[in-house]
């Protein structure tokens, strides 16, 4: 019985876990941020070259 209940009370090492669901959440935050972010980055790239292109061809 002793053994169990210093199992249960023991807390050691709870930090670390924390700690590490708290990284695995950010990681997967900033990956859902990147793959949002590239839709845009490719919309605004896209724009910007059409762009360019049109004055390329009005250029000459």
């Amino acid at each position: 019985m002793s053994i169990l209940n210093r199992f249960l009370i023991d807390d050691q090492g709870q930090d670390l876990i924390e700690y590490t669901l708290l990284l695995a959440f950010v990681a997967l935050a900033s990956a859902a941020l990147f793959i949002g972010g590239g839709a845009s980055v490719n919309l605004i790239w896209s724009v910007a070259n059409s762009e360019l292109s049109a004055g390329a061809v009005s250029a000459s």
